[in-house]
């Protein structure tokens, strides 16, 4: 999740690289200044935090959580007044 400023262009041109950057890393976008990725295990969820740290901003704000697959399917979603199912993660590799 982040809020950056936008205010001067070289903020607008700071945040179009760091949105470029997270989507180039797999991150979807889940909101506005929200996106999430599905990583298998939390080393992996280590590997793009760091990358997002890498590519951090001068300004602004970033926050980065970690939920597992079961927190996310818990998540309540409502498009108005309708409740609305989240969206399935992505399946997990399974190498045998």
């Amino acid at each position: 999740m982040f809020d950056l400023p936008t205010d001067t262009k070289k903020a607008r041109k700071a945040y179009a690289q760091f949105r470029k950057k997270l989507l180039k890393d797999g991150f979807a976008q889940m909101q506005f200044s929200v996106y999430v990725r599905h990583c298998a295990s939390q080393e992996n969820a280590n590997v793009h935090i760091k990358r997002v740290e890498q590519a951090l901003p001068p300004d602004g704000e970033v926050r980065i959580i970690t939920i597992t697959d079961k927190q996310y399917e818990r998540m309540r979603c409502f498009w108005g007044k309708k409740r609305r199912k989240p969206e399935q993660p992505p399946a997990q590799l399974e190498l045998f």
